[in-house]
């Protein structure tokens, strides 16, 4: 399953094409049943069943969730609440130009 999600993830970051917005180097990697993009070593972004999640800066990220256009990450049903992360459910069903602003700004949080 995991090399579904590598596949998404990977495509999906050639479309948006970031790499003029993003200096630091990314790579992406598998992430337990998903995957993962890494900036500069460090992991902002991941792809799973659940949805995309992005490591956001907090007021960012508190607004997105406020206005209910994300949800806290979780990775477990009763796990607590990831700080500064959100994620958004059925990413398929979005336009893909969407994300761009959100891997940019995950990116420039490490």
């Amino acid at each position: 399953m995991a090399k579904e999600y590598y596949e998404k993830l990977s495509s999906l970051l050639m479309e948006l094409d970031i790499e003029m917005d993003v200096t630091k180097p990314m790579e992406v990697k598998h992430f337990f049943n998903g995957a993962a993009l890494y900036v500069n070593k460090t992991i902002c972004a991941a792809w799973s069943p659940v949805g995309l999640a992005f490591k956001l800066p907090d007021p960012e990220a508190e607004v997105l969730i406020n206005n209910g256009m994300a949800i806290p990450l979780k990775y477990f049903p009763k796990g607590h609440v990831k700080k500064g992360y959100v994620l958004f459910e059925n990413p398929d069903d979005k336009e893909p130009k969407q994300w761009k602003k959100y891997f940019i700004s995950s990116a420039a949080q490490v």
